[in-house]
């Protein structure tokens, strides 16, 4: 049995999707309702309300589940500080990542696959990122700043425990349930445009995009596929995977895939741009576990405004 923390989330539900496929069953930890999501309401899953960082309601799950692996992909970044402070919501953050791993040892759980991101490889690399290249240690953002230290821990507590913590460096993800406006890339809003025949809304976005800006993107389905896949391998032979298409994907590809739905969706985006091109191998993922993303851009666009237009909101 399979505990996902984050389970009815973005990613968190494509994973717990793809884990009942496979033949597990799954027991989601909420912090706000003991309610299955509606969105999950088909599956054969447990619902578990407590919050990661409650150590001993934490641990009251093992006693009531047979918890064999763990996925964990609540969110775990310090961001609300108006309450108790940057320190103490830094601290807390790093709490609750330590109680996974002290749960995941007092339940003798064979391996624990965390979230990472893309984006410890920081921005100014060019080319195929592979898991053993140096990483930036400068810090721009506070997601992956605080992925980095976890990674580093969980080398630690890995190395002096008998858990099995992987690290899954998660590339640019979208699709069903999908952040709206994502601030990185312009990709989920240019695919609720084209679902509504609508221009697109990229005042979202951190920086102002271009039409050859790209980045690594997969499809949420393959996503959680893959850590699915992670969760379940027999042996995995590395403790840091990238979790990825292994391509870059252009603004300017976005638009042909989606022009090929909807031909009268036009992109309005300056060419240009400084960005170096850079995507994430995924050698590693495809060795250790089978995974070939089974979305490419126009499939992944095709799937998405399907399910938009079928009345569903991000």
């Amino acid at each position: 049995m399979i505990l996902v923390t984050g389970g009815a989330g973005f990613i968190g539900s494509h994973t717990v999707r793809a884990l009942t496929e496979a033949g597990q069953e799954c027991v989601l930890l909420q912090r706000r309702t003991p309610q299955i999501p509606a969105h999950l309401a088909d599956l054969p899953i447990h619902v578990v309300q407590a919050d990661v960082a409650d150590l001993d309601a934490l641990l009251a799950v093992g006693r009531q589940y047979p918890i064999t692996g763990i996925v964990h992909l609540a969110v775990a970044v310090p961001w609300s500080v108006s309450d108790t402070g940057p320190i103490e919501a830094t601290g807390a953050a790093l709490e609750a990542f330590l109680n996974i791993i002290r749960a995941a040892r007092a339940w003798s759980v064979r391996r624990v696959v965390t979230a990472s991101t893309i984006g410890v490889y920081g921005f100014a690399s060019e080319g195929a990122l592979t898991e053993d290249m140096p990483i930036p240690f400068g810090h721009f953002h506070a997601i992956p700043t605080f992925k980095k230290i976890t990674e580093l821990l969980a080398g630690h507590l890995a190395e002096v425990t008998d858990v099995g913590i992987v690290n899954a460096r998660i590339s640019g993800t979208w699709g069903p349930g999908g952040h709206l406006p994502d601030p990185f890339f312009a990709a989920p809003s240019l695919a609720h445009a084209a679902a509504q025949r609508s221009e697109p809304d990229l005042s979202g976005l951190i920086t102002p995009p271009h039409a050859e800006d790209a980045l690594d993107l997969l499809y949420v389905k393959d996503t959680g596929r893959a850590l699915a896949l992670l969760q379940l391998a027999e042996k995995l032979h590395h403790s840091t995977y990238n979790v990825a298409s292994g391509r870059a994907t252009s603004n300017a590809d976005v638009a042909t895939a989606i022009t090929s739905i909807e031909p009268d969706f036009h992109l309005d985006i300056p060419s240009g741009g400084d960005h170096p091109v850079s995507w994430l191998d995924i050698t590693r993922l495809r060795e250790d576990t089978g995974f070939h993303p089974r979305y490419d851009t126009a499939a992944a666009a095709a799937d998405y405004i399907t399910w938009l237009r079928a009345g569903n909101q991000r």
